[in-house]
């Protein structure tokens, strides 16, 4: 089942907030997100594992995504982890492109029962690369991405 991931965007704000529920504890859902062997097989919104997943998860440490057989490899998705709070919290600066501006992505992680509710907040430098990031469809790949961490996660226990 394809579940619904919540957008907004408020209009003159430079954010992207996505809202999804997986029914897994928060603690997998953290794992899954910050484990290079995890995230190799879930982030590609194609299903296809990621040619290079590294991550050094600490306070400045830093991560390196390139998706396989797509011509992406010239695009790395990079970035610096800033603040990390297990199980809960992870705030990191990212790249989707070299040229791209670096955006501030905080995710957060929220016990409801036995499902989690993950928030993705996007801080873009301005309305504009927002606008630039809603016209290329992050939030539909973004949504892809999620429902593959959401198979994963299913197919985990």
């Amino acid at each position: 089942m394809f579940e619904r991931v919540n957008v907004a965007a408020e209009p003159g704000k430079p954010t992207i907030t996505m809202t999804r529920i997986f029914d897994a504890p928060r603690r997998i859902v953290f794992d899954a997100w910050t484990k290079a062997e995890h995230v190799a097989h879930w982030w590609d919104p194609g299903g296809v594992p990621l040619a290079v997943c590294e991550i050094d998860l600490r306070p400045n440490g830093t991560f390196r995504w390139v998706n396989a057989g797509t011509g992406a490899a010239d695009y790395p998705f990079t970035g610096m982890y800033r603040e990390i709070v297990v199980p809960e919290r992870l705030v990191f600066t990212a790249k989707i492109f070299p040229a791209s501006p670096e955006l501030l992505g905080i995710l957060t992680l929220i016990e409801e029962g036995a499902k989690t509710k993950l928030t993705l907040t996007i801080e873009c430098p301005s309305v504009e690369d927002r606008d630039a990031l809603l016209k290329m469809r992050i939030d539909a790949g973004t949504a892809q991405t999620l429902e593959n961490l959401a198979k994963f996660l299913s197919n985990a226990r």
